[in-house]
Parts: C-alpha cells; sequence; structure tokens
C-alpha cells in the first residue's frame, strides 16, 4: 500500500506544498480552525491552527502519515489512541427532521380513525374486493391458498410426538421413529 505523505503543520506554520499528479488538485489556500482542548483536571483551552490545503475528503483524510486505516486499527488495538475526536462544518444544520402536519394520516394511530373507515380498508383489501379487481395476481393467490392459513397462529403448535422419514440425498436417510 503507497501512501502519499502530508507534511504535518504546527500551530500558525502554512505549508505551500503541491499534491501529487494522481491527486485532486486544489487551489493553494489556508484554513483557521478552532481547536477545543478537553483535558481532564484543567479548564477546556481553545486554539486557532491555521492549515495549508486542508484534507476535505474521506480518501485524502485518511491518506494523512497518521491516519491511514491499517495504522489506525494497529493503534486501536495496542491502546495508543486514548481518543477519536470528529470534527464537522459549523455550516451543517444540527439535526435534521422530517416535519409532518397535524392533519397527515400517518402522524394518527390507527385507534384515532372512525370505525367506518377502519372497516371500509378492510373491506378493500378482502378476498372478494381483490378478486374483483381482476388482478393478475388473484390466480396465483388462489393456486397458494392451502399454503397460508385464514387465521395466523400465535404460537407454534404443540408436538404432538409425530416424526417422519426424509429422504435427503438418494441412499441417506435421515429416520427418526414414532415416540
Amino acid at each position: 500500500m503507497v501512501e502519499t505523505e502530508f507534511p504535518s503543520l504546527d500551530e500558525g506554520e502554512v505549508s505551500s506544498s503541491e499534491t501529487s499528479a494522481s491527486s485532486i488538485d486544489l487551489a493553494p489556500s489556508s484554513e483557521i480552525l478552532n481547536v477545543v482542548e478537553y483535558s481532564e483536571g484543567s479548564p477546556n483551552q481553545v486554539r486557532a491552527i491555521e492549515v495549508a490545503n486542508p484534507p476535505s475528503d474521506a480518501a485524502t483524510i485518511t491518506r494523512l502519515p497518521g491516519l491511514s486505516w491499517k495504522h489506525f486499527l494497529r493503534d486501536l488495538k495496542a491502546g495508543e489512541i486514548e481518543r477519536v475526536c470528529l470534527l464537522t462544518g459549523s455550516d451543517q444544520p444540527d439535526v435534521l427532521a422530517n416535519a409532518v402536519s397535524v392533519d397527515a394520516p400517518s402522524s394518527r394511530p390507527k385507534a384515532s380513525e372512525p370505525k367506518s373507515v377502519r372497516e371500509a380498508r378492510f373491506v378493500a383489501q378482502s378476498r372478494s374486493a381483490f378478486q374483483d379487481s381482476n388482478n393478475p395476481v388473484y390466480s396465483l393467490a388462489r393456486e397458494l391458498e392451502d399454503i397460508f392459513p385464514e387465521k395466523i397462529p400465535a404460537e407454534l403448535p404443540a408436538e404432538r410426538g409425530v416424526r417422519h422419514e426424509i429422504d435427503l440425498v438418494p441412499g441417506s436417510k435421515y429416520c427418526v421413529t414414532r415416540q
């Protein structure tokens, strides 16, 4: 595996090195990152660090010298990594939520529907309505109706002690006798 070496930058240092021809060409720029340092027993410290050509995609970030997946996993298993931080852009919304109108049917429980609406939905989903709609799937459903029971049992039936002989492969038998 070939890793692209990126120079490390100290606080306030700016690098103008060009990326390799195989990487995406970015215009030389610098960005100031505000970093919060958390340490037990001491107050949080905020530092401003100027970074030249900060990587913006996962492929470039994982090619940084200390962040290859192979080295990361090795160091994580060895216990050398104490903390992992995630930096995100402040221009992204904090919470993405779907707004649903109070009047939307999906926002109400089914019990709040009038009984006539529930009965109409049940009739629309019945076998006779399925047959009357000339749905081409109805003939297939008729062929398979003996497989699917009208009422689905809540639990498996009790064992009655009857076992069957099953021929798995010609010449071999799975045989359990009746108890």
